[in-house]
């Protein structure tokens, strides 16, 4: 979540801003200065279930790779929960959230079960919150068959709390850039990327507060992509071993204590429905055929070194690919990102496309409904500008219009968008955890596939149809020289002339967020 790190870099203002720590000229040690060794992905070569179910795809289309969208939040756990318990060889996690609660111990569950089986575990997640899970990481990773690694540590367990602020201050470029890739990879066959995070926000349970998103499951040639991606942060310099940041806890007992709480949460989660083996992607690996749109597609996902790279000369893989297939565009170019900061270059780009008759289309959050208001404060400077230049915005509801009716799990919590999928011509997909703003160009490591696929597209482009219907969304207009919001409520459509449903608190708090020079954090 955004306001994670911009209650980090407040916080860190502050506290800093008051210590005296000019004695202080500290160097947090290298991950090769504790036990570590290197590994890479296992190249499966046998008849695994995952292997056998994806092969007559691969067969009867050489050279392409399979794919299938997972817009809802169910499907995509379940699909996830499939994945590592169909898993024979290998299960790679990377991302830059992993929360302990409802889901995340279905998953960690799974995860276990499946170490038990002698599958090989590697888990690398970033930095940020990960001391909130005090002792279950240790624990697990005291496990024979996973290992634990955490991307660009802030500092390590042995260093004491002036030391750890001094290097935050001393190092704030770097610490400010975090690693925001998603994937995982089971087996090296099948994979799930996006912009998911793992926990019960990300999955539509929350009670409170949900992130509306798109996840893409992926077989063939595209895994193994994937899969060479993760071994380069594995393998980095700044990929730390857990017992680095955290105590190693080799206790057989407390160990055992969270494995019988991990087993009995998923007991429970079974009794009430969550049955995986009814999972429609566990039934066609049992079947050994996985039914996948298939079509040529890329990666482009950021080098680790990203984070140690000066913003003056970093390059965004993601970016780049991205700014390749707008200049190709032809005649319409959809882009979805909650965080939307285009910026006066990307603003520019945005409007030579609208001078060569390419339609422009984008969906991004309400002040109502985003999680991170001073992200929308970036975002709200350039909007005005968008819409007089003809682009079609759109601005979603905090909360849908409609909700699934047939889940597992139930919520009535308020939506925020989350998804980031840019299409061009209805015949390019990207998405992975890419948001047009500054934060994922220039700081964030960041993590894409693009998917050359109208069918694919179709699907995408339908989704963003109900997305941005009158009935889940604003639709931004100018009139007398003023923006107003459109909608449809209570079978009407309405009108308003101010930032919808926010409240005044969100709009002082954007008015005051947008006084300060933070955009090329945003």
């Amino acid at each position: 979540m955004r306001k994670i790190h911009y209650a980090l870099l407040g916080g860190i203002a502050l506290i800093i801003g008051g210590i005296a720590i000019a004695c202080f000229n500290p160097k947090r040690p290298l991950a090769s200065d504790y036990a570590r060794s290197p590994s890479h992905a296992i190249a499966t070569t046998e008849e695994t279930k995952l292997k056998q179910a994806i092969d007559p795809g691969m067969k009867a289309h050489p050279g392409q790779s399979g794919f299938e969208l997972l817009p809802r939040g169910e499907d995509s756990l379940l699909f996830r929960i499939a994945m590592i318990e169909a898993a024979e060889r290998s299960l790679d996690i990377q991302y830059y959230i992993i929360q302990d609660d409802m889901t995340g111990k279905l998953l960690l569950e799974a995860v276990l079960r499946a170490a038990d089986r002698g599958v090989r575990v590697r888990i690398l997640m970033d930095d940020l919150n990960i001391r909130g899970s005090d002792p279950t990481w240790p624990l697990l990773n005291a496990h024979p068959d996973i290992e634990i690694r955490v991307f660009n540590p802030f500092a390590t367990r042995d260093e004491p709390l002036f030391t750890c602020l001094s290097n935050v201050f001393t190092g704030l470029g770097q610490f400010s850039k975090r690693m925001h890739n998603k994937v995982l990879i089971a087996d090296n066959q099948v994979a799930i990327a996006g912009g998911r995070n793992l926990g019960d926000s990300y999955f539509d349970v929350s009670s409170d507060f949900n992130f509306r998103d798109v996840d893409v499951l992926a077989a063939g040639p595209i895994v193994a992509k994937l899969s060479q991606s993760f071994d380069k942060y594995w393998n980095d310099d700044e990929a730390f071993p857990i017992t680095a940041l955290l105590q190693p806890r080799d206790d057989p007992e407390e160990a055992a204590k969270l494995h019988q709480e991990l087993r009995q949460h998923w007991q429970d989660e079974m009794r009430k429905g969550t049955i995986v083996s009814q999972v429609p992607l566990s039934v066609q690996i049992e079947q050994g055929k996985i039914p996948l749109l298939w079509a040529l597609a890329e990666l482009a996902a950021d080098s680790p070194s990203k984070i140690n790279t000066p913003k003056e000369i970093v390059g965004s893989k993601p970016g780049l690919r991205l700014d390749q297939m707008a200049d190709e565009a032809q005649h319409e170019f959809i882009v979805i990102s909650p965080y939307f900061v285009p910026g006066k270059e990307g603003t520019e780009g945005l409007q030579a496309l609208i001078r060569r008759d390419v339609k422009v289309r984008i969906l991004t959050n309400s002040l109502a409904s985003i999680d991170a208001v001073v992200a929308y404060t970036g975002y709200r400077r350039y909007r005005q500008t968008l819409v007089e230049d003809g682009i079609d915005l759109y601005e979603t509801k905090p909360v849908p219009g409609t909700h699934p009716h047939s889940r597992r799990f139930s919520s009535s919590a308020r939506d925020s968008l989350h998804s980031k999928i840019y299409v061009v011509d209805r015949r390019d997909v990207m998405i992975g955890s890419f948001n047009l703003d500054p934060r994922s160009v220039n700081l964030n490591t960041e993590i894409v596939l693009v998917i050359h696929s109208p069918r694919l597209a179709d699907q995408v482009v339908r989704m963003f149809e109900k997305a941005t219907s009158p009935s889940s969304s604003f639709h931004l207009v100018m009139h007398n020289h003023h923006l107003e919001w459109i909608t449809r409520e209570d079978d009407q459509e309405r009108l308003y002339e101010s930032e919808p449903k926010a409240g005044f608190w969100r709009n002082v708090e954007a008015d005051l967020f947008a006084l300060l020079p933070f955009e090329n954090q945003l």
